[in-house]
């Protein structure tokens, strides 16, 4: 009963605040600085890459958080309320947080950036309830489609910048094409029998589709479905009988499952080998390479090419 009270009266300040505008939100940071609330660390990169020195970024869903799982906290209420502008990355991806955020869309504080993309770019995959599955990011070039939409809502927010907001956005569009580029060439490198990913769940569909691998994970799109012994031992049978040399587990995902892929497999008498850790639904930790969105999918692609036998992966990020 307190916890459904705690959630009406979150929904009820979050449904007023956002359609008053909310005057404490307003006044921006106390250097002048718009004050952006971004749920993921992949959103947040966008809002710092396009915002530079006029924007302070506060980004809720750290390393290693799963967005499937995450709810808003009341510190991550008081953020929402004295953001000057809310970003999140939508299509259901944070599930808990889903009615919070959608009291707060639709006005010029809260911008969902998958929103973007045209629907007809979007997998909606039968197992996910007839929704898309919100994995974007891992196409480079529908993040760009994210990229204009955080630009726009700066622009929208601080017109009097709008231009350098556009100027960042464009310098960070030619950066984010040579990546994507740069990603094709690395996973070509792979024998072309060896380019199936197995992952800890389907988070990497959008970069199956995009950069040429056939994509399996034991989970489903949420990681809040969760998988039975017939599902491991099904994709056991499909290791052993394509020879694949290693699967991955992901960051933010619990190892469990796919150890028992691993132990599965081996009972066959087949070899395979834990291919190394992968960046999904989070950014690594904030100064490594693995803390931006660029540096992430070079660990990700560096590490499968690695484990499937491929030629030279990207360089990691400086």
């Amino acid at each position: 009963m307190r916890s459904s009270l705690r959630r009406f009266a979150l929904l009820l300040v979050i449904a007023l605040v956002a359609g008053c505008g909310g005057k404490r939100a307003e006044r921006g940071a106390a250097d002048g600085r718009l004050r952006i609330v971004a749920t993921t660390g992949q959103v947040g990169d966008l809002a710092l890459r396009v915002g530079g020195e006029r924007v302070l970024v506060t980004t809720l869903m750290g390393p290693g958080i799963d967005p499937h799982l995450y709810k808003a906290s009341a510190g991550d209420l008081e953020r929402l309320l004295t953001a000057d502008l809310v970003l999140s990355s939508g299509l259901h991806l944070e599930a808990k947080m889903g009615e919070v955020l959608e009291r707060m869309e639709g006005g010029a504080r809260s911008r969902a950036v998958a929103a973007a993309i045209p629907e007809s770019l979007l997998l909606a995959p039968p197992e996910f309830a007839g929704a898309h599955d919100p994995h974007v990011w891992f196409d480079v070039r529908l993040w760009l489609y994210a990229l204009d939409a955080v630009r726009d809502a700066l622009a929208a927010k601080d017109p009097a910048h709008a231009a350098e907001y556009a100027e960042r956005a464009a310098a960070y569009r030619a950066e984010l094409a040579a990546l994507d580029a740069e990603l094709r060439a690395a996973i070509a490198t792979i024998p072309a029998e060896r380019r199936l990913l197995i992952t800890a769940h389907d988070a990497f569909n959008y970069f199956g589709r995009a950069y040429g691998l056939e994509v399996r994970g034991l989970q489903g799109i949420s990681t809040v479905t969760e998988a039975g012994a017939g599902d491991v031992q099904a994709l056991a049978a499909l290791i052993a009988e394509r020879r694949i040399p290693a699967i991955f587990v992901e960051s933010s995902v619990s190892p469990k499952a796919i150890e028992a892929v691993l132990a599965a497999v081996r009972a066959r008498g087949a070899t395979v080998a834990l291919g190394g850790s992968l960046y999904s639904d989070a950014l690594g930790d904030a100064g490594t390479p693995a803390g931006s969105y660029p540096g992430m999918l070079r660990h990700n692609v560096a590490t499968i090419v690695e484990a499937l036998g491929g030629g030279a992966a990207p360089a990691p990020a400086p």
